[in-house]
């Protein structure tokens, strides 16, 4: 009888201490969204399509100085292909928006002097000339004095990226890097002491030299991607 009654007390207490483990250490079940939640990164939640004339010209915007950009004027295509004003501007600087219906991304900003060679492109272009023919065109029009290529000097920004995606919260496309032109026509290596190819990143060279469309390069090293 004694025996059984110990036997019973024994029992009694390895059940209360199994079950003061189970209150005391809870298997805690993952929860369902846990692992798809953790797949997506923020950098790739925030990029979106450019695909409003709002968003055309706040990314164009991109390539202008931050200082200037609040009045700088904007042409390029609309969203529905046609060439026009996208914003008026009264400042010295143009920008040409993206062509939304080219893949990638590419703005410019350049000086309103350097206009006439810009339109002057343009219109050749329209016209269905190539590339070499333009150049030759505008090469013997800057010769000859016909086709202003403005003040020696007068820049060009890109901003550019194979991503035609962008953050809507700073405008920024993804990607993107800038890239510096200063146009000084029938200028040489000789005479700015540059030479005709990059020696290295971040450093300046000539191309084009000795014609109507010298000018020397400068392409920083991209920012860190976000």
């Amino acid at each position: 009888m004694i025996r059984a009654i110990g036997i019973l007390i024994l029992t009694c207490i390895l059940l209360s201490c199994n079950n003061t483990d189970k209150s005391n250490n809870p298997v805690e079940a993952p929860m369902e969204n846990e692992t798809a939640t953790d797949s997506i990164s923020p950098t790739q939640a925030q990029f979106v399509t450019i695909d409003t004339e709002e968003a055309l010209i706040a990314t164009a915007l991109m390539a202008a100085p931050k200082a200037s950009r609040d009045n700088c004027k904007v042409i390029g295509y609309n969203m529905e292909g046609d060439f026009v004003t996208l914003k008026e501007g009264d400042n010295e600087f143009i920008v040409l928006a993206d062509d939304p219906k080219k893949e990638g991304f590419s703005a410019a900003c350049y000086h309103k002097d350097l206009e006439p060679f810009m339109a002057r492109g343009r219109a050749l272009k329209a016209e269905g000339k190539n590339s070499a023919e333009i150049f030759d065109i505008r090469e013997e029009e800057a010769k000859s004095g016909a086709l202003d290529m403005g003040a020696p000097g007068s820049t060009l920004h890109i901003y550019y990226s194979s991503s035609d995606l962008y953050n809507p919260e700073n405008y920024k496309v993804k990607d993107a890097q800038y890239r510096y032109v200063v146009y000084l026509p029938f200028a040489t290596s000789e005479s700015t002491g540059l030479p005709e190819k990059p020696i290295g990143s971040n450093h300046p060279w000539i191309m084009d030299p000795g014609t109507h469309k010298a000018h020397i390069m400068i392409s920083p090293l991209p920012d860190s991607k976000e």
